[in-house]
């Protein structure tokens, strides 16, 4: 099984580290049980980063005169993404290290 993203590998399992979970999972639900998985893992991690942008902004937000802050998470990013004192990791990694 090869994991792949953009035509990128990013990972395979061999034959051999697939029957090692199959020991555990059953045969007929091993590929939806790992799609499930690996689904799982970025779907925590996008909803742990957006709990924290949520918490950061929620206030800048207002203090930028914001009236109407909407529910929807699409929607509630790309307001923080249009915001002018906007920054993402990288550049304020970079700001720190001026």
């Amino acid at each position: 099984m090869i994991i792949k993203v953009d035509d990128v590998q990013l990972f395979e399992l061999t034959d051999i580290q697939k029957s090692v979970i199959k020991n555990d999972i059953p045969s007929d639900i091993f590929e939806d049980d790992i799609k499930r998985r690996m689904f799982d893992v970025i779907n925590h991690k996008y909803l742990q980063c957006f709990k924290r942008l949520k918490a950061e902004w929620d206030d800048r937000l207002v203090a930028n005169g914001v009236e109407t802050i909407p529910t929807d998470k699409d929607a509630y990013a790309q307001l923080v993404f249009s915001q002018p004192d906007y920054k993402d990791r990288s550049a304020r990694d970079a700001e720190s290290q001026v």
